[in-house]
């Protein structure tokens, strides 16, 4: 049984041995398995053994057989159309080429794309690729693919999203729309390029694309009325007739191609593999895409149709031999069609009118009769025109909707124009479309061959010439005014001879008989140019016509009478019947779109494709050897090889190839910064020296570097992402490190956090029950356990708990009330006859009301309910015992049921919650006795006695309750229990970075950066340079101005500015700071920081000193600047970068010494142990805990008054503070003098603290109230003086700074009285001092140690 793909594909997965197979066999998986299909040939044609042409055609008739139709020449590609699909133009291919150099992958078309587009991103320089090759060679398919995979990569900015993606759709729309109107079916080739098309596709400064432009050449509009047999019209004639929909067939009167002579002359209405209705679709899409509005589609198919029906008007001969219509029908359905008058179109086709004139004047007028031949060749010139006219609205309509949709950087055009052409007849456009091949020929010739070898020389590079045939003789020879050359007589014959095609077809011809030129024969009514791509025949006969390019002055009068605004839009620009400047010829506008194009590419770095054909019967097995011997003769592809061979493949100037390549050699660059200060020459050969590569692979020029081999430049490349690689690796790994530093840290900190924060809120809570209590009852030993915490929801009925629903749910508990304190207690009830008996409860305490719920069983099910709901504002007291019981008593006013009276082993905790929720507004009475009304003006009494025969809780009976001897009243919680010592582990492992540091001298003093030679992009600001003379540390940096977009370029300083001389090691002038902030906005004043530095200028008698400041001058008051000592020059730098013992510090003679402050006596403390990476901590048991988060507290109430203390103690330890000493509120206390104990509410704000005055500091002196002194006039060298004040104007004096408001101690943070704070919860009780509490914490601490 054979294994299934899965079961494959997990044999495969199984773990590999050591050799490199896996147990089952199977082999290793290389990287050799994407070249698994064996190479044929050379894939570079450089690397041929024997170079000539045929050793070229033996190596692609090779490839060709192996369906490789890629090859190279250095960075030209060679593509020989396959003549059929094959499947190396998908997805996958497609991406593997992305991000990959030449030499990475097989040739291929997608390598040249690639290589253009990354040399625009990379290279900042626009690109273009031409294409080249003889009709039928497949260069339409290549220029598809170029912008397929173009669309496909290119990236862009941020925010682009659809625009680009808008842009990339219609650049490959354009391909569909242009091909059914640009392209036909011809001997040679069924989809050839019957006009030329320069594509530039427009990109952003990211790579984005942003819009594009086409250019269209020479349209071979003849084409449209006739074809020779076996060809067609253009695609779309026969996608209309095909493939539209009845409605347009009822509206335009469509039918079958074969129904119209312009389509079924040539007999051939379908081609084998086009399939016309799918590209009809096609074609449709593409219009939706580009944005042609349906009414514009509309117009554009009724031209069509007009177009097809006016060629089915035919002409008979009358017997005076002059022309008629046949079918007049036909003639009024071409004017339903154009909107135009029936009669009007028979009469503009069957005569002429012709208007003479005498000495300038205008004479008559002749209405001159046509016969049949005469108004058939006026028929197809009104059909030609129409068509010419809508393919170029269909490019200017294109070039709209793709117009840049933002700043446009850079470009790459891709070029498609008509190949070369040898017929056995060829006319004028055969002319016209070599002469544009030969341009193409002459810039490839130019680029690689010429100015390449011209380069050499000019650089002083060794080198060996290569002959080769440049083909600039053959341009003159058609395109030359002077001697006037093939164009030059043509314009001359239909100029002298325009009135009869005949005799300016013998004046053309007599004019060639001039024409002297070695690649040029005249043969009669022929002549013989020879081209690079072979020689070719020209019959004269009709050029001169075909030149003129001139409609008749009725058929656009026609045109004008047209009510369809469409058809005038195609003939927006009407010649001048009175103008003597003769209209441009044909050959002159083909002549100038020439120029422009070469022009364009000529500004572009261009990437070659060389088309070559296999054969002529477009077979996709038949390899023409004898054909394509041809075309590798005429294309140059032998010289190619031999100037690639022997020359170099790359070549920038030095200033590009630094600034490229810098970041490489340790003597250029440092952390990514230009530090060469030397030449850019000099840094070149430095860079190329440092990288390795061996002296032979390259050379340096006057002004450039030259690179010999590709694979050198792709190995700088590499080295050059791989420095980026490592660059962004050690920030990796230095992140990396900080995180696991960070994240160690704030684990450390939460750890410490998470075990101490409960506690530390349950202790602040349950010292401010301490301080409730304020020693007027015995404690119970389990009260002041340090392990007590005031958790306050024992029961957890502010819980999603099952128990906490349920006795929310019976209390009926509203949502927006927080449960505080809830815990099991015991209710003294009143039974009728007998004593009160406690009976259990729950008691529940909520930021609105106290709740008591009683549990029952009711009809044999237990059924907790609420049995009374007390709202806080109705609590007037609480009463408890001065002894160590339970009891406590809620003293409720007005109220029917009396007060509850509860036993609660945490009623400590309760009161304090009680009295939190209440911001203190409930006395808390203490004494022997509790009081409390049984019933409305009933009061009881519950006396206490101590009984030791108890040994647990207490005992009630008849309103005494007995209860043992508790710890004194002013008992405190005892101090947590030391831990065990724990080793201090270091915060990371391992090495965290490398040695050094901006501490240690042992690092490398960091390099000065330099601006790039080029100043181009990324460059750092330029320089100033200075002399020779001058010591590279001294020169002066001179900021440069942003680079612009699209600018290259740093701009240049100053002329007359000379080199900034070399800097002192520090200013010789006296400096003055500042005492006090000085605040102004006067025009001319100069506001001051206290303790910044400034230079006086200008010392004034009245007060008022000139200053300068960062480069600003302005006055400020003399008595707010005092002089600065001068510093004693400090001793040089060692030369070596060693660390060494810092310089002695002066002696006293030098600089007196400063006083030391005296030392205040502190308490004593633990001597300080010195570091080690490990050691041993002790906790210590008797520290109070310290607040580590702030915002603990609560806002209100009791949190009021505490920060009220808190200000207090602050202002008395300030104003106790000794004049050198720090203040005694900066020593660490505990968290209990510092925060509040957390109280709900509002967060009270902080109190401030006054900022105590230096001692012995002097006042702020007053702002002078003379006037500014006129400031002196300005010389030398421009200084920048503010305006003087007005005459006898005083200058403004700044407000007086407000003092900071003291908190005295009547002063609370809310504005109240300590009389109104005086009463803390009921009686005598108050809140501690903060600082007594910390004090009698230790104290107790130190009794117990």
């Amino acid at each position: 049984m054979a294994p299934t793909k899965k079961g494959k594909k997990a044999a495969q997965a199984q773990p590999q041995s050591s050799k490199g197979k896996v147990s089952g066999g199977v082999a290793k998986a290389d990287w050799k398995e994407g070249f698994k299909k064996k190479q044929v040939g050379v894939s570079d044609m450089t690397l041929l053994s024997t170079i000539s042409n045929d050793s070229v055609n033996d190596n692609l008739k090779k490839r060709f057989e192996n369906a490789e139709i890629y090859t190279y020449i250095g960075h030209v590609l060679i593509s020989v159309n396959p003549f059929r699909l094959l499947p190396i133009y998908t997805d996958a291919v497609l991406h593997s080429y992305r991000g990959k150099n030449r030499l990475e992958m097989a040739p291929h078309v997608y390598s040249i794309a690639e290589s253009a587009y990354y040399n625009m991103t990379a290279y900042k320089e626009n690109q273009c690729v031409i294409i080249s090759g003889e009709s039928g060679a497949g260069k339409t398919e290549a220029a598809k693919r170029i912008m397929q995979y173009i669309a496909a990569v290119a990236g862009g900015s941020e925010g682009g999203g659809k625009g680009i993606d808008g842009v990339k759709e219609m650049v490959l729309a354009t391909n569909p729309l242009l091909e059914s109107f640009g392209c036909a079916k011809t001997l040679r080739n069924n989809n050839s390029s019957r006009h030329g098309k320069y594509l530039e596709i427009e990109f952003d400064s990211h790579g984005g694309p942003v819009g594009a432009v086409i250019t269209n050449y020479l349209l071979e509009k003849n084409r449209v009325t006739g074809q020779i047999n076996s060809e067609r019209n253009f695609h779309i004639f026969y996608q209309l007739t095909k493939g539209a929909s009845a409605a347009q067939r009822d509206a335009y009167g469509l039918q079958g191609p074969e129904a119209y002579a312009y389509t079924s002359r040539s007999n051939c209405l379908s081609v084998p593999g086009i399939d016309d209705v799918q590209d009809w679709a096609e074609t449709l899409k593409a219009m939706d895409v580009i944005g042609i509005t349906t009414q514009e589609q509309d117009d554009m198919f009724r031209m069509l149709a007009g177009i097809l029906w006016l060629g089915n008007v035919d002409f008979g001969e009358m017997d005076d031999g002059n022309s008629f219509v046949k079918d007049e029908s036909v003639a009024a359905f071409v004017g339903y069609l154009l909107e135009v008058e029936a009669s009007a179109v028979t009469k503009v086709l069957t005569s002429r009118v012709v208007e003479t004139q005498r000495g300038g004047r205008r004479g008559s007028v002749y209405e001159v009769p046509l016969n049949p031949a005469q108004a058939g060749a006026v028929r197809d010139a009104l059909a030609k025109a129409i068509y010419s006219n809508l393919f170029d609205w269909i490019v200017d309509r294109v070039n709209i909707s793709m117009k840049a949709r933002a700043t446009t950087a850079f470009i790459i055009g891709v070029l498609d124009i008509y190949g070369f052409e040898i017929f056995d007849t060829n006319q004028f456009e055969q002319l016209c479309i070599n002469y544009v091949n030969e341009k193409l020929q002459q810039i490839f010739i130019q680029l690689t061959l010429k100015t390449e070898q011209e380069e050499y020389v000019r650089e002083q590079i060794k080198w060996t010439p290569i002959d080769y045939f440049n083909n600039k003789i053959v341009c003159d020879l058609i395109e030359e005014k002077r001697p006037p050359g093939v164009f030059a007589a043509l314009n001359d014959a239909c100029a002298t001879a325009h009135a009869d095609p005949a005799a300016a077809d013998g004046s053309f011809t007599q004019r060639l008989g001039g024409v002297s030129n070695p690649q040029f024969e005249p043969r009669g009514s022929k002549f013989l140019i020879k081209h690079y791509a072979g020689d070719v025949m020209y019959t004269v006969a009709g050029m001169t016509d075909k030149n003129k390019d001139v409609l008749l002055k009725d058929l656009l009068d026609l045109i004008a009478s047209s009510s369809n605004q469409f058809l005038q839009t195609l003939f927006p620009d009407r010649p001048d019947p009175n103008s003597k400047k003769r209209p441009p010829t044909a050959s002159d506008k083909i002549k100038s779109s020439a120029n422009a194009l070469v022009e364009k590419l000529m500004r572009s770095q261009p990437s070659y494709i060389r088309t070559i054909k296999p054969n002529q019967n477009k077979s996709p097995t038949e390899y023409d050897t004898k054909a394509i011997l041809h075309q590798i003769k005429y294309l140059g592809l032998q010289e190619n090889i031999r100037v690639r061979r022997a020359g170099f493949a790359y070549r920038n100037t030095f200033e590009k190839m630094v600034e490229r390549f810098y970041l490489l050699s340790p003597s250029t660059s440092y952390a990514g910064e230009y530090t060469w200060q030397g030449d850019a020459k000099s840094g070149c050969e430095r860079i190329l020296k440092d990288t390795g590569i061996a002296k032979e692979e390259w050379q340096m020029g006057t002004t450039k570097a030259f690179i010999k081999n590709p694979e050198t430049l792709f190995a700088l490349e590499h080295m050059r992402d791989r420095y980026w690689h490592n660059m962004a690796g050690r920030i990796q790994r230095a992140w990396r490190n900080y995180m696991r530093y960070k994240h160690e840290c704030a684990t450390r900190i939460q750890r410490f956090w998470m075990s101490k924060k409960d506690a530390i809120v349950y202790a602040q809570v349950r010292d401010y029950g301490h301080q409730i209590l304020a020693s007027r009852k015995e404690r119970r030993r389990f009260s002041v356990l340090s392990m007590r915490k005031f958790m306050g929801d024992y029961l957890g009925a502010g819980e999603n708990g099952p128990q906490g629903q349920m006795l929310r749910s019976a209390a009926n508990i509203g949502a927006g009330e927080t449960v505080a304190f809830s815990a099991r207690a015991q209710l003294l009830v009143s039974k009728l006859g007998r004593s009160s008996k406690p009976s259990p409860r729950y008691l529940i305490l909520t930021d609105k009301s106290v709740y008591i719920l009683i549990t029952q069983n009711v009809n044999g099910r237990t059924q907790t309910s609420l049995e009374r709901r007390i709202p806080l504002v109705t609590i007037k007291s609480v009463a408890l015992s001065n002894m160590r019981d339970d009891w406590i008593a809620i003293n409720v006013s007005s109220s029917e049921e009396g007060d509850p009276l509860l036993s609660c082993y945490f009623k400590t905790e309760f009161v304090t919650h009680l009295l939190q929720r209440t911001n203190g507004g409930i006395s808390v009475n203490i004494g022997p006795t509790i009081e409390y009304s049984k019933k409305k003006d009933k009061i009881a009494h519950i006396s206490f006695k101590k009984d030791e025969s108890i040994r647990k809780d207490d005992v009630y009976k008849s309103s005494v309750v007995s209860v043992p001897s508790g710890l004194p009243a002013t008992s405190l919680s005892m101090p947590p229990a030391k831990r065990k010592p724990g080793v201090v582990r270091p915060v990371t492992g391992g090495k965290l970075l490398r040695p050094g540091g901006p501490s240690q001298s042992a690092n490398k003093p960091r390099p000065q950066a330099q601006a790039l030679p080029s100043g181009g992009f990324g460059a750092t600001p330029a320089a100033t340079r200075a002399p020779a003379s001058v010591p590279a540390a001294a020169i002066g940096r001179a900021p440069a101005a942003p680079v612009g977009n699209g600018a290259g370029r740093a701009a240049p300083p100053p002329p007359s500015r000379p080199a900034a001389p070399p800097p002192p090691p520090e200013p010789q002038v006296d400096m003055y700071r500042a005492k006090f902030n000085f605040d102004t906005d006067q025009a001319g004043e100069m506001s001051l920081v206290k303790d910044e530095l400034v230079e006086v200028l200008q010392q004034d008698d009245a007060g008022w000193w000139l200053i300068k400041k960062k480069g600003a001058e302005g006055w400020a008051p003399s008595n707010y600047l005092e002089l600065v000592p001068a510093k004693p020059k400090p001793a040089p730098a060692p030369p070596a970068p060693v660390r060494r013992a810092p310089p002695a510090a002066p002696t006293a003679a030098a600089v007196p010494a400063a006083p030391k402050a005296p030392v205040i006596p502190a308490a004593p403390k633990a001597p300080i142990a010195p570091q080690a990476p490990q050691s041993s901590r002790v906790a210590d048991s008797n520290s109070a805990p310290v607040a580590v988060m702030p915002g603990m507290g609560n806002g209100g109430g009791l949190a009021a008054i505490l920060a009220a203390k808190r200000a207090q103690v602050a202002e008395a330890d300030s104003a106790d503070s000794s004049p050198n000493g720090s203040p005694a509120s900066s020593r660490p206390a505990s968290a209990l003098g510092k925060s509040a104990p957390p109280i709900p509410g509002k967060k009270p704000a902080p109190a401030v603290k006054p900022k105590p005055m230096a001692p012995g500091a002097p006042p702020k002196p007053p702002v002078p109230g003379g006037a500014r002194p006129t400031p002196p006039p300005p010389g030398g060298a421009a200084r920048a003086v503010p305006p003087p004040p007005a005459a006898g104007g005083r200058p403004p004096i700044p407000s007086a700074r407000p003092a900071a408001p003291a908190a005295g101690k009547g002063a609370t943070p809310h504005g109240g009285s300590p009389a109104s704070l005086a009463k803390l919860g009921g009686g005598d009780a108050k809140p501690p001092n903060p600082a007594d509490l910390q004090e009698m914490i230790r104290l107790r601490a130190a009794r117990k140690g």
